[in-house]
């Protein structure tokens, strides 16, 4: 294995994405224009890390920070290591909200390693997301998140060999669509926060049948609403496979996911929340945005963005 020089640095942006889009359950994902700035650079002594800015004063300083734990996985995929790491993250995206932290931060690290180890292989200068959609998603368990991370835009993800038999790890892919330009992301998020993990805890192992259907109908018509047909986008973002189930955990977003549907407004639960996605074609009604953030709500539009960017 291939060891890194002390001295070399690497500074990534990578932005927020909000998964599901309603009924696109672990397939259908945004990125937004929330983004993280990662910097590391390769050292001869131990590792170390700082952070600024969202979750600061939550997650470790030390290597078993999860962008380390990246950077260390990257270097592995590309037969590199590095003696040590100083790691600096400027994090303005919201932790445990339901905005895809943790998959900026795996993206963020895997991407900084492929450019460290670039030094010592020029082949890999050369873009490999499929590598990075795959990478990042083992760490996820499901690609949505990452994929839209990595690729920027609207990406539908998908897994291959599910059942991940021991011999055949499962394959995560993604593809990238070009959204409609009507299109405008807005995020109303709360000050409560989530976690994926307690609110799957949520979910059935089966749900009914005409439920799965009515979901593979809508999540179809949601790329065809977020691709060419926005007018479309109310019916399109209409969901039976998580969110009712989810509602206990977030009141008010469920509240307010409802108010704004009863508005005309085609919203839903980004992720496993819980922060609503709203997907607007005309302008955010100053009302409502008002009555958002009297209960809380920092109402933001981020904008759709483009993928991970090495700086």
């Amino acid at each position: 294995m291939r060891v890194l020089p002390a001295g070399l640095s690497v500074t990534v942006r990578v932005p927020a994405s909000s998964a599901n889009l309603g009924p696109g359950f672990d397939s259908l994902a945004i990125a937004l224009g929330i983004h993280d700035e990662i910097e590391v650079e390769t050292t001869d002594s131990a590792t170390t890390v700082h952070v600024d800015g969202e979750g600061a004063d939550e997650v470790p300083w030390d290597s078993t920070h999860l962008v380390v734990r990246a950077v260390q996985r990257g270097l592995s995929a590309h037969d590199t290591r590095a003696v040590g790491l100083r790691v600096k993250c400027r994090n303005a995206i919201p932790h445990a909200r339901g905005l895809g932290s943790s998959a900026a931060a795996v993206v963020g690290g895997l991407a900084a390693a492929r450019a460290l180890a670039a030094h010592l292989d020029t082949g890999l200068c050369a873009d490999n997301a499929d590598l990075l959609v795959q990478l990042a998603s083992e760490f996820e368990g499901h690609p949505d998140n990452a994929a839209a991370s990595v690729l920027g835009g609207m990406v539908v993800a998908w897994t291959e060999n599910p059942s991940g038999a021991a011999r055949d790890r499962p394959g995560y892919r993604a593809i990238r669509l070009t959204t409609d330009p009507l299109v405008r992301p807005v995020v109303l998020v709360p000050p409560c926060r989530s976690s994926t993990s307690e609110t799957r805890g949520f979910l059935p192992e089966f749900v009914p049948h005409r439920d799965a259907a009515f979901a593979a109908g809508r999540a179809a018509l949601a790329v065809a609403a977020l691709t060419s047909r926005p007018d479309l986008l109310m019916a399109a973002t209409e969901d039976r496979l998580h969110q009712d189930y989810r509602a206990a955990a977030w009141p008010l977003t469920a509240h307010w996911v409802a108010r704004l549907r009863e508005a005309g407004l085609a919203s839903t639960v980004s992720g496993a929340g819980p922060t609503i996605l709203t997907l607007c074609t005309d302008e955010f009604p100053a009302e409502l945005r008002e009555l958002a953030t009297t209960d809380g709500f920092a109402v933001v539009e981020p904008g759709l963005a483009d993928g991970v960017r090495v700086m």
